[in-house]
């Protein structure tokens, strides 16, 4: 699928967006909607004329890092998205502190028992954003992807689920 360029106007709806929920104010990048309502980031020196050129001799079909998915009734953002400073230095609403041992079930792919507010969570563990869930207001679904969950048993000092 040809990425698409998300106009400014569009930009600002999501940037809205993610200040509401997020507390992100401040997107440095090129955004580019790929298929399945992904968005994706471009931060290189390629200029959206330079990339249209290149993609008609080249084919390019991803360009960027995957930053937001659009799949549910909120802008998500993307696991890999916490780690960039530009995001996760703005990052300031939506987030709960978890322990020791909900980040281990967590890390292994266990949703938590956690009351919360409804809608989409930021997890951070200590000084790390760790994850993004989805909250029903009594449980955080866990959104990380099945190839980065540890595959190791529980530690012994952890309950078990």
């Amino acid at each position: 699928m040809k990425p698409h360029f998300i106009k400014s106007s569009q930009k600002k709806e999501i940037l809205k967006e993610l200040s509401e929920i997020y507390g992100i104010t401040n997107l440095p990048y090129l955004l580019l909607e790929t298929g399945k309502k992904k968005i994706r980031a471009f931060s290189g020196s390629l200029s959206k004329e330079e990339i249209s050129q290149l993609d008609s001799v080249a084919n390019i079909e991803i360009i960027g890092m995957y930053l937001i998915s659009k799949k549910d009734e909120s802008a998500r953002l993307n696991f890999d998205a916490l780690t960039l400073k530009e995001i996760k230095n703005q990052i300031t609403n939506s987030i709960l502190e978890i322990n020791d041992e909900q980040l281990q079930l967590w890390l292994r792919g266990y949703d938590l028992e956690v009351p919360s507010s409804q809608g989409i969570i930021v997890l951070k563990y200590k000084e790390d954003l760790v994850g993004i869930g989805k909250s029903n207001g009594q449980k955080i679904f866990n959104y990380l992807p099945k190839e980065r969950k540890l595959k190791t048993p529980l530690p012994k000092h952890s309950l078990n689920p």
